[in-house]
């Protein structure tokens, strides 16, 4: 098989498109059209900042052959845990509900852990500046003391079954995460994804995977975080190949202006998991069926 025949329907679920606040390669249209000219079925249009239903919207006028997927990330900027946000995203068409990212406690911690010498990211700069001008976001946790969910969690759960919405669980500690899951499939929301499942803040063990994939959800996996060197690419391919295809989806998490386009990015990553031993039939599960089975 011609290798670019690898991404004939594939969506890519977690790209980061301009505008934004954080330097993008390419905008929404831009993207659309490289869905097209690629053969890939579609994308999720993610910000951290901003819902993306109706910046998805103008890409499905512009490139009708192209599913432009809409979403909300549930940090500050927006209400954090916010069941109005939500209800606004699901009546306007998005069809991804983020937890906290960058406004999470878990990845406040993670990123901002003492280390002077430390790299941040550029989310964590925008923060920093929001800070010396005295309108820093405060962290968000979606546990009480009791260990259960706050009563905004769980109305967002609701609003999101209502809509038959995806929930993406952000870079949330492990805790929040088992008690996120269990509360969503108890409520009905029965599309699910575990954000960056081998991502240094989120990283999640076989066992954890395993008992997450027992509620239905998927694991995803996401092209930036070997190429960045956060994790090695050997633990990622272990890991997809410890759970199985049917419960793993592929993404990028790409967008950033240095790097590679998400539909190249997506492609290197069918290559080197086909070059680790991994199945054509694997891979179009990973990137083609899994995936539609959630955004359609």
């Amino acid at each position: 098989m011609d290798q670019k025949q690898l991404l004939k329907g594939a969506y890519d679920l977690h790209v980061h498109s301009a505008p934004d606040l954080l330097p993008r390669k390419m905008n929404d249209l831009e993207m659309g059209q490289r869905i097209v000219d690629a053969g890939m079925a579609g994308y999720a249009i993610k910000s951290h900042f901003f819902c993306t239903s109706e910046r998805a919207a103008l890409v499905n006028i512009q490139h009708p052959k192209c599913h432009a997927i809409g979403a909300i990330v549930l940090n500050r900027s927006v209400g954090g845990v916010s069941p109005v946000a939500v209800e606004i995203a699901g009546r306007s068409g998005a069809k991804i509900v983020w937890f906290p990212t960058c406004d999470a406690l878990n990845e406040r911690k993670h990123v901002f852990d003492g280390n002077p010498d430390k790299k941040l990211p550029y989310w964590a700069q925008i923060l920093i500046q929001m800070k010396e001008d005295g309108v820093a976001p405060e962290p968000i946790e979606i546990l009480k003391e009791d260990g259960r969910l706050t009563n905004e969690a769980y109305d967002v759960l609701d609003v999101m079954a209502k809509y038959n919405m995806i929930l993406a669980t952000g870079h949330i500690s492990h805790e929040e995460c088992f008690e996120l899951v269990k509360a969503a499939s108890e409520r009905k929301v029965e599309r699910i994804i575990i954000t960056h499942v081998d991502f240094p803040a989120t990283f999640y063990t076989i066992e954890e995977q395993k008992k997450l994939a027992s509620y239905g959800a998927y694991m995803e996996h996401c092209y930036t975080t070997w190429a960045t060197g956060k994790v090695e690419l050997s633990e990622s391919i272990n890991q997809i190949k410890a759970m199985g295809a049917d419960r793993v989806i592929l993404a990028t998490d790409l967008g950033q202006a240095n790097a590679k386009y998400p539909d190249e990015g997506l492609l290197e990553y069918a290559e080197e998991l086909i070059k680790a031993g991994m199945s054509e039939d694997d891979i179009s599960k990973m990137i083609v069926s899994n995936p539609a089975s959630l955004a359609n």
